[in-house]
């Protein structure tokens, strides 16, 4: 059985994020310790994120539509896929929240 180093694993995942330009993980600063901020302030940052994500996906289809150049079917699938994850996630967050307020409605004091 092997041990996990989290700051070994962390530097690697960061390593990974920047070969594939993907967006570094957030939440969690250069010294291990979480972000501060409150819950609702990520949650709406969140859903913002998602706002943001469907309204590009619009304006990419938009513009396809429209004929513009450096537009093309594929960028606007690709985007439209991103949009439709992202919501997606988002509901299942949501469903997951809700279901965690029932259970604790439902405990006895």
């Amino acid at each position: 059985m092997t041990t996990i180093d989290v700051n070994s694993l962390l530097l690697q995942m960061r390593r990974i994020s920047a070969q594939t330009e993907m967006p570094a993980i957030r939440g969690v600063g250069e010294t291990g310790q979480a972000a501060k901020g409150s819950f609702g302030d990520v949650l709406k940052q969140s859903i913002d994120g998602v706002a943001q994500s469907q309204a590009k996906a619009s304006q990419m289809a938009s513009a396809f539509e429209r004929g513009d150049p450096g537009i093309d079917l594929a960028q606007v699938m690709i985007q439209g896929q991103k949009a439709d994850l992202s919501f997606r996630a988002m509901t299942e967050v949501r469903n997951k929240m809700v279901d965690a307020y029932k259970e604790i409605m439902n405990m006895s004091i």
